[in-house]
């Protein structure tokens, strides 16, 4: 992990970022439209990894239904906290419906905002 060199940067917010990547992680595979109504900004947009480009609400929307992978895992987790913002680059492993290891990388950027941290942006990919 890197962190920026910033003295106000402080362990909790580190903490934060560690904890609210788990629960997307955590939401995405378990269609948790509600964790992801809490932790994404009014804002939020995201690339899905057929190149798609959706706003929060269409996100919510193909989140509400059931994913096809299992076992989905955040592995090299690299946090950059640059001020009130953040950057999240990981890479992550599954299993696909039919049996077969997959796996793909993601980035998420994360703002504080009044004091809390939402994800504003995702980028996704998969190669497997």
């Amino acid at each position: 992990m890197i962190v920026h060199g910033d003295p106000a940067i402080t362990d909790r917010d580190l903490d934060t970022l560690l904890a609210l990547n788990r629960d997307y992680i955590r939401a995405v595979q378990t269609s948790d439209v509600q964790r992801f109504d809490e932790i994404l900004a009014d804002d939020f947009r995201c690339t899905n990894p057929d190149g798609s480009f959706v706003d929060r609400d269409a996100f919510l929307v193909q989140t509400a239904r059931p994913v096809t992978i299992s076992n989905l895992q955040a592995e090299e987790v690299n946090v950059r906290i640059l001020g009130d913002m953040a950057i999240i680059h990981a890479r992550t492993t599954y299993t696909c419906g039919d049996g077969r290891a997959g796996s793909g990388r993601y980035t998420d950027v994360w703002a504080r905002r009044d004091g809390r941290w939402l994800a504003i942006s995702a980028h996704v990919t998969r190669s497997g």
